[in-house]
């Protein structure tokens, strides 16, 4: 057989493999590759599926960021133990984003622009249905997306839709999304894990309370900061998926605790895997650790609109006061990049190092101190685990290395448990876990345009906000890098983020359990991995 017709072949095997044909379909076409073929005498296409995924079993997940306060408001979701229960199980979006990072229709077959990408057109699938039974109409869409707009809300989701001018009905399969201006990530952008698609009320809104999606898992039981349990959908839109028969994400939020569960089998998943167990993982023949590229990035953020940190020099004189190099050595030993102060991973679309490099500089510090008119400092700094993995090791080092700039730090130790309720968003200095976002318009509405709803540094610069929106309707790319590198610029000199370090997502697993490509821009194989995983 030919090597052209072996990449077609290996090509609708990862079709099978990914749920996009039936098996049916793929042996129907290996089999007629191997006909004209003269290599292909004796050929038999189901080789090739030898390791195919295959139905059946129970799988449990350890997650290490649920909170007793998580709930199923699809506006409310912070972390992977409710994302990748409820938006990549429970529900699903209009796209997705694929193993590889390219984005695809989920409940829509296809989507197009028009009037130079003011105008997004989606056209629905037929016959998906709700857990309960009920058929997905356009106005569920038009309900879910709704939720999230306008003055009221409250959802991470709202700045995303704010350049949404309209959604309408065109049809009973095809929505429109009219938007104020031209806009060329908007599949991306309604990937988003909030904007899960749930039944309409006959009144308006959506009916989240029940639990009922069009997701992959059906909903048998919910703990807050326990436990999800969940049983296979077998009116799943996508083909052979899922796999399991049986999923559920258990809360272990100590970390000893979670690497315990996992050694000793109760859980065949373990997230966030300290880098210091790796090796008595390694030696283990039945685990496996799955080191995963990602966009993930930590942080301690500075609100800008609060004393002392509304003052641009003593900003700058906390960036010169943090050794990244040594918290990187001791805290994460050597398995992270080091920040500059840009949430932009060097693997993203229009990336743009900003310079100079914020180096652990005593003298700066003191120069940026002097300038405020200051001669000392006093800060709070709100750190958990929960904040991110290493983050009150990360706290304590930083602690000693701006003491030596007259910088006193006084770490706060929050509790685990409604972290991202209590200290996110409302402490003026902590420490925050970042996805990242596949595009630099997703990334920058969702947590620096001055009216994002996750906006931790509570920062406003006229002229990144200006740049946002006229990169998002710029057709040249050239032009359009010159727009997204000066607002990583920006960042680096006015924002209120200090990025300590780009991370892998490091993750155990029982090798009874099978997986495809895992992809990482989002968690948890970018919120999929029970739909997408299997029992070996």
């Amino acid at each position: 057989m030919s090597d052209a017709r072996i990449r077609e072949m290996n090509f609708w095997a990862d079709r099978y493999r990914n749920g996009g044909i039936s098996r049916r379909e793929f042996l129907g076409r290996a089999s007629a590759l191997a006909a004209v073929s003269a290599a292909g005498l004796g050929f038999n296409p189901a080789t090739l599926l030898a390791s195919e995924p295959k139905q059946g079993g129970y799988a449990r997940f350890g997650m290490s960021d649920a909170s007793q306060q998580d709930t199923l408001d699809p506006g409310t979701w912070p972390t992977s133990f409710a994302e990748a229960a409820f938006n990549g199980s429970l529900c699903n979006n209009l796209t997705e984003i694929a193993a590889d990072g390219s984005i695809v229709g989920d409940l829509a077959e296809s989507f197009e622009p028009a009037d130079g990408a003011k105008k997004w057109i989606f056209k629905i699938r037929n016959g998906i249905t709700f857990h309960d039974g009920k058929s997905l109409t356009i106005k569920d869409i038009q309900e879910a997306f709704h939720y999230h707009m306008g003055d009221k809300s409250t959802s991470g989701a709202k700045s995303l839709l704010s350049q949404v001018e309209s959604i309408d009905a065109d049809g009973p399969n095809t929505i429109i999304f009219n938007l104020k201006s031209g806009t060329a990530d908007f599949p991306y952008l309604v990937a988003d894990f909030h904007l899960s698609i749930m039944p309409a009320k006959e009144e308006g809104g959506i009916d989240w309370q029940r639990g009922v999606g069009t997701g992959s898992f059906i909903l048998e039981n919910f703990e807050p900061g326990s436990s999800v349990k969940m049983k296979r959908n077998p009116n799943y839109h996508k083909n052979n998926k899922p796999y399991f028969d049986e999923v559920e994400f258990i809360a272990i939020m100590d970390q000893t605790a979670r690497l315990n569960a996992f050694l000793t089998g109760e859980v065949d998943f373990s997230g966030d895997i300290d880098v210091r167990n790796m090796a008595l993982i390694d030696r283990n023949p039945e685990l496996e650790i799955l080191r995963i590229p990602s966009l993930r990035h930590f942080t301690f953020d500075m609100d800008t609109t609060a004393k002392p940190f509304d003052n641009l020099d003593v900003r700058l004189a906390m960036k010169y006061a943090l050794d990244r190099d040594d918290i990187l050595r001791k805290v994460f030993l050597n398995e992270a990049k080091k920040g500059n102060d840009t949430p932009v991973a060097s693997a993203m679309p229009f990336f743009k190092d900003p310079t100079p490099q914020f180096d652990y500089n005593i003298e700066k510090a003191k120069e940026h101190l002097a300038k405020a008119g200051l001669k000392t400092l006093d800060v709070d700094l709100s750190v958990s685990e929960a904040a991110f993995p290493g983050a009150t090791e990360s706290a304590v080092l930083y602690k000693e290395h701006a003491a030596k700039a007259g910088i006193n730090i006084n770490i706060i130790r929050e509790a685990d448990d409604g972290y991202w309720e209590n200290v996110w968003l409302k402490k003026p200095f902590n420490g925050c876990d970042w996805y990242g976002r596949a595009t630099c318009d997703w990334l920058f509405s969702t947590a620096y345009a001055a009216d994002a709803s996750w906006n931790n540094t509570h920062w406003n610069n006229p002229r990144f906000n200006e740049l946002l929106v006229a990169a998002r309707s710029e057709t040249d790319n050239d032009k359009r890098a010159a727009q997204y590198g000066e607002m990583q610029q920006l960042l680096h000199d006015d924002g209120g983020v200090i990025t300590v370090a780009f991370v892998n997502w490091v993750y155990g697993l029982n090798k009874k359990i099978a997986h495809g490509p895992v992809s990482g821009i989002f968690p948890c194989d970018n919120l999929r991995m029970t739909e997408r995983w299997w029992m070996a």
